[in-house]
Parts: C-alpha cells; structure tokens; sequence
C-alpha cells in the first residue's frame, strides 16, 4: 500500500469496528481487514420472507449505560427498542412422581431472579417450577453459615451448595445454557452476576444476596434492541469508519504477525491472503498474499485465532496457549417464518429456556421472536410468526453437525411445537434459514479473570499491541464495546504521543 498505515485493525466484528472508530476518529489512517465476506461477526442479520431479522445477537444490555452512549453517539438512540416484558417460560423434565420418563412440562421462569437463582424460594412461581421439596431445601440457605468474599467461584458449586440440586438443574441450569451456552457448574461467579459474593457476605444468605442485587438495579427492561435488527449497528460504525477513509477489507485473512523497530517507535508486518473472489469487481483474481505494515496493531479476532497471531511474538506470549483456555463452541441458530394463527396469544411469553434432560427437544432455547419484539410482530402481521431455536452446547458435540438444512429444518419444527405447545404443521412454514456460529471461546468459564489478566500483562509488554474481543471482554455488547473502546484509547493515545499526524483534533 502507497499510503503508510498507522493503525491495522485484525477482525471486523463489534470490538474490531468500534477500536477502528475510536483511531480514526482522531484523524489516525485506519485499514481494517476481516476474513469473511461480512463486517460485524455474531452482530448480523439477514430477510426472510420479506422480513429483516437478527442472525446473531438480538439485543444489548443495559447495565452501565457503555452500549446506550455509543449508540447515541451513533444517532440512533431514536431506534432503541425494549423487549416485552412477558419473559421467557422453562421447559423441563416432570417433576411429579410416577411420571412417565418421557414427559416434559413447561412453565413461566420466576421472575424475581438472578440467573435462575431465586430471590424468594418459597413464591409460587418457584415452587410450581421446583416442587415444595425444592423449595424448602432451598430455603434452608438462610440457616447456613455465610461465606466469605472471594471464595467461591463456580455458580452451579455454590447454588448446589447453597439451595440444592433442584434450584440448580431446574431454574440455573436452562438460563445458564441459554445465555452462556455453558453450565452454570463451569461459570466464574464474578464474570456472570459481578457483585454476587459480595453481596453474600452482606446478606448472609444467597436469596438475600439476590434480592440486593435486583434491589439495586435500575427499573426497566435489563435489555435493550434496535428498530430493524442489531444488524443496524455494525452498518452505522461502518458509515462512521467510511466518512474517516478507513480502509475496510473483507476476505482477507492475517496469517502471521511480526515486530520490529523500537518500544518508542514500533512497526508491524502483517502477511495477509486475500481470496480470489474477494474482489467482486475482477472474477477472475487470483488470490494474493501481501504484507501490509503499521505503526500499530490490534487483534480483534475470536480467541483460537487471536492466540495464534500473538504467540510468537515473544516470550510474554509463551505461557499462553498453556493456560487452560475452554474448548470452542459451535452454535446452529435456526430461523423459522410460520403461518401459525394460534401463536397470536404468546402461548409461551418471550421464548423458552430448555433443560438439558428435557427428554423430547434437543434445541437448548427457543426465543419467540414475534413475541419478543414488538417492530417485528408489526412488519410480520396477524398470523405470521417467527421463531428463533438454538442447537450446541459446551462440551458435547452439536447435534445439528450431520443434518442437512432440510432434516435440520424438520427438526426445528418439532422442537418449536413442542417447546410452544401449539401443533405446527409442515405446510405452515413460509421460510427456514440456518446461521453456524463456530470456533468461540467463552469469556465466562472458571479462570477467566486471570486468564484475561495473563493476556493483558503480555500486551502491556508489547509497545503498539492492542487485543480485543469477547472472548477477553466478556459476553455481549456491554462488555465489549467499553473493552474495545479502551484498547482504541491506548493505541490513539500512543499514537498522539508519537506526534502522528493527527488532524482536526
């Protein structure tokens, strides 16, 4: 390339387009490279039967309020939407005994929770879900002896421990594989419900705890989407990155990383292979390796690959690829567009949360997206419905790999009339689409605090490294827009400091 880059950004999804935005925002010359043909990683979304959906991530959180300035800043706070407040039902094993092994019963999730972790033990919508045995044995955790800050760091260890096995395989479990695609008995405490052994010690009791912590938070939707999909973000940050001259390239893959010059004033090279078709403008390219150079560098890549880049790089990256990383999840996301009337009256609220014992659905989540987002059930009319199921979970292998689109399709639809209780016909699907989201590594299994710090400290001995994504961030946009916000701010910063032309300041 003729013009010198100050900043190469590695990985278009979310935390690379918003590190991207942050440099060259400050008149820092960006390029941005992605290996598929897309920009925004699991932020996506595609049409069906006439309809623009999510693919991915279907909303944000709202905790800290990081998300909702970005998007003002992006102008689209006027597209921020709330989801029904109906919430989601569980779908689990029968309880009662002498039941047949076969059945299954679905109920509301009880609302006044954490993660599943009932505040009340003894409320209705507990019992209905744990039965009173559940629940007395539940309660108990307010006879226990109280914990001491810091020292518990499984969930599913200190609800078992806590309230029994009932709270944890019934109500954690399912919210736990939903949201994390993990177990619970996998999470670390203070990456999925930060404050929680604080507020243990507080209140002497894990009900208690939870109570506190839903005391304190703010009143409102903990979730927030956007007006014709999240996929709208992605799209604002690259009309934000077009109007700076950020150079964007998709199917171009990094293939290795290399340092040079000195701490004050350090160059990379990058060696990158561009795809024959990535260039639709000249069919008949080869493809190409080049090596592009830069000031500075930030891996915005998923986990595995991130790791691959930065382990040669020194001695402080060594170490890594020992730690004890989690295995990647591969996740099948269908999508079903249905001509399904008795859907109207929201049989099973906002979706359903699956056990994995469940003994008739392999899908671990449903969500009902008509019934969810209001924007969606206007644009789909009286009617037609769409439903979102969610196929993979950590440590098995997913059970949609050898389908094909039309068996997976099949089995979607028994699955989202079992899940929705409502019959659903062959015939009533009027369009089926399947999203594969592979090769993640979860930011919230056990160690991930330090596994996040070992990466940083070596990034922190690296001058003009920056990583970011979720895999070190954390799930969702409120964790990686701040974390990729601030590897932005080192790296301009830097940048600045090193008197880089910097215009309009």
């Amino acid at each position: 390339m003729t013009t010198p880059i100050d900043v190469l950004v590695i990985g278009a999804g979310v935390a690379g387009l918003v590190a991207a935005r942050e440099c060259a925002q400050v008149g820092l010359r960006v390029t941005l490279i992605e290996a598929t043909d897309a920009v925004g990683g699991p932020v996506a979304g595609h049409v069906l039967d006439g309809l623009t959906l999510d693919s991915g991530a279907e909303s944000f959180a709202v905790r800290g309020g990081t998300v909702a300035s970005f998007i003002e800043d992006l102008g689209l706070t006027d597209q921020v939407v709330a989801p029904n407040v109906a919430g989601a039902w569980l779908h689990l094993p029968a309880l009662k005994a002498g039941s047949p092994a076969d059945t299954s019963v679905s109920v509301p999730l009880p609302k006044a929770g954490v993660l599943g972790i009932p505040g009340s033990p003894l409320a209705d919508d507990v019992r209905r879900v744990i039965g009173w045995k559940g629940a007395l044995r539940a309660y108990g955790d307010r006879l226990m002896p109280v914990l001491t800050i810091g020292r518990e760091h499984s969930l599913g260890d200190l609800v078992k421990k806590r309230m029994g096995a009932r709270v944890l395989d019934r109500l954690v479990e399912p919210v736990a594989s939903g949201v994390y695609t993990t177990s619970a008995v996998d999470l670390e405490i203070d990456v999925v419900a930060p404050g929680l052994n604080r507020a243990l010690t507080t209140a002497g009791s894990l009900s208690g705890a939870v109570s506190a912590l839903r005391s304190g938070a703010p009143a409102g939707s903990n979730v927030g989407g956007l007006l014709g999909g999240m996929a709208s973000l992605p799209a604002a940050i690259v009309a934000a990155l077009e109007h700076h001259n950020v150079t964007i390239l998709t199917g171009t893959t990094a293939e290795s990383l290399t340092h040079s010059g000195t701490d004050d004033a350090p160059t990379w090279a990058v060696t990158v292979t561009r795809r024959a078709d990535a260039d639709p403008a000249d069919p008949h390219a080869e493809p190409t390796t080049d090596t592009l150079t830069a000031r500075y560098v930030i891996v915005a890549t998923q986990g595995a690959q991130a790791l691959r880049l930065v382990n040669p790089l020194g001695a402080q990256f060594d170490a890594l690829a020992e730690l004890d990383w989690p295995a990647p999840t591969a996740v099948t996301l269908t999508s079903l567009v249905l001509d399904a009337p008795a859907l109207d009256a929201h049989p099973r609220g906002t979706g359903v949360l699956v056990s994995i014992d469940a003994p008739d659905v392999t899908a671990k989540a449903l969500t009902h997206v008509t019934a969810k987002w209001a924007w969606v059930a206007e644009a789909a009319g009286p009617g037609r419905h769409v439903v979102r199921l969610s196929y993979g979970r950590a440590g098995q292998s997913n059970p949609t790999d050898a389908l094909t689109d039309d068996e997976l399709q099949a089995l979607a639809l028994h699955d989202a009339s079992v899940l929705l209780g409502v019959p659903l016909p062959a015939g009533c699907v009027r369009a089926f689409a399947r999203t594969e989201w592979r090769d993640a590594l979860s930011p919230a299994t056990l160690g991930a605090p330090e596994r996040a710090q070992q990466v940083g400290e070596a990034v922190a001995a690296t001058p003009g490294l920056e990583i970011t994504g979720a895999w070190l961030a954390g799930t969702g946009l409120a964790s990686v827009i701040p974390h990729a916000l601030q590897a932005g701010d080192r790296i301009r910063h830097a940048a600045l400091g090193l008197n880089i032309s910097a215009p309009d300041l």
